[in-house]
């Protein structure tokens, strides 16, 4: 009987003793500028954490108890979330503590999707997405082929239009049902804001070219697109573009683009090859506005009039890309625009563009925009240190 005993309670510590405590995952952000931060996207990926399926994890500030607003992606549209997304505030020269929780995977009613995107076919074959500050859309292969036969209604163009918002809601839905309904237009401001940002076949905000001679040559509309992850903090998609020419060179293009919650840019990720350089550009409209360049935070931008109103637009890279700037100009029509040139690197060149609207409330002038973007440039050339520990 004794020995029944001995057994059955050496059984029982072993069995607690193997049974391990479920572990910790603490991240330190450290914020080592002299400047508040917010509004940047901290990326958690699985194999970090090692965790197979991130579908059911959180983020929580272990000072608050807080339980952050978060987002998972499946960047590989394989039904497993690669990515766990939170934005952390984070005082100058300061660091905070957070931990990967488990929670429901049931929204929560507040988790709306402020960061969006879709494909557009009701307008053409639009690719829109937006944020709560500002809204963008390109163009794809429908819209070039109305063009090229002469169908009314179309666009020849791989420049990137702005949506002027007002509101810090999503618009594009709406907008697009009111114009296809034909309940109204969204070239009208009824409160929201509107489209009177006129593209054609520039630029816009952020496409790019080569400079052939003493000219610049682009790519056609987009011709494959994929929606990556939309959410409360971050829309991502994928755009792919036909092989176009620049002189001899034939250029291979895609990107991916991105937009997070609180930014005014655009990230622009683009492979790309046949060629050593590439350039960005913002549209002239009117040459009636004025062209700044920042060498030191690799930075340009455009301010100017715009009906009632004004209107900054911008590119921001980093410092290893920045190759300098010109100012085009010419009588063609929609072709003069401020460039950025870049360099490429492995194929790749990353980029930021957006812009702001003086109706909007955001930035009251041209001098608190231009103070934006040299933090914005700070901010990029000393991301936030991240610390995993289990």
């Amino acid at each position: 009987m004794k020995t029944k005993i001995l057994i059955l309670i050496s059984s029982l510590l072993l069995f607690f003793s193997s049974k391990k405590e479920p572990y910790k995952i603490v991240i330190t952000v450290k914020n080592t500028l002299k400047i508040d931060r917010q509004f940047e996207t901290i990326e958690l990926t699985k194999e970090q954490l090692n965790l197979a399926d991130l579908s059911f994890y959180g983020v929580k500030n272990m000072k608050s108890k807080e339980l952050l607003v978060s987002q998972t992606v499946d960047l590989d549209a394989d039904g497993i979330m690669d990515q766990l997304l939170f934005q952390p505030i984070i005082k100058a020269n300061s660091e905070e503590k957070f931990e990967v929780v488990k929670i429901s995977k049931k929204p929560s009613k507040d988790t709306i999707e402020n960061c969006y995107s879709r494909f557009v076919p009701e307008r053409t074959d639009d690719y829109a997405w937006e944020n709560n500050k500002v809204a963008f859309r390109a163009y794809g292969p429908t819209a070039q082929k109305m063009v090229e036969e002469n169908i009314k209604g179309g666009t020849l163009s791989s420049g990137i239009d702005a949506w002027l918002k007002k509101v810090d809601y999503p618009i594009i839905n709406k907008w697009y049902k009111k114009e296809s309904e034909k309940k109204g237009t969204y070239h009208e401001d009824t409160g929201e804001g509107l489209d009177n940002f006129h593209v054609g076949i520039s630029r816009g905000v952020g496409g790019i070219a080569v400079k052939n001679e003493s000219v610049y040559t682009y790519s056609k509309n987009y011709t494959k697109w994929r929606t990556i992850t939309t959410g409360p903090i971050r829309t991502s998609f994928y755009l792919e573009y036909a092989n176009w020419k620049a002189g001899e060179n034939e250029i291979s293009e895609s990107k991916i683009i991105t937009l997070d919650y609180g930014n005014n840019l655009s990230k622009f990720e683009i492979s790309i090859q046949g060629i050593p350089t590439i350039s960005a550009g913002l549209t002239l409209h009117e040459n009636d506005g004025k062209v700044t360049v920042n060498n030191e935070h690799s930075w340009i931008s455009y301010w100017q009039p715009h009906e009632d109103s004004e209107l900054g637009t911008a590119i921001i890279t980093k410092k290893n890309h920045f190759a300098g700037q010109e100012t085009y100009e010419t009588t063609s029509k929609d072709e003069s625009n401020a460039y950025m040139h870049m360099n490429i690197i492995n194929n790749k060149v990353e980029y930021y563009a957006g812009f702001t609207w003086k109706k909007s409330n955001q930035f009251k002038d041209k001098l608190a925009w231009e103070n934006y973007l040299n933090d914005f440039s700070k901010k990029i050339e000393n991301p936030l240190l991240v610390k995993i520990k289990k």
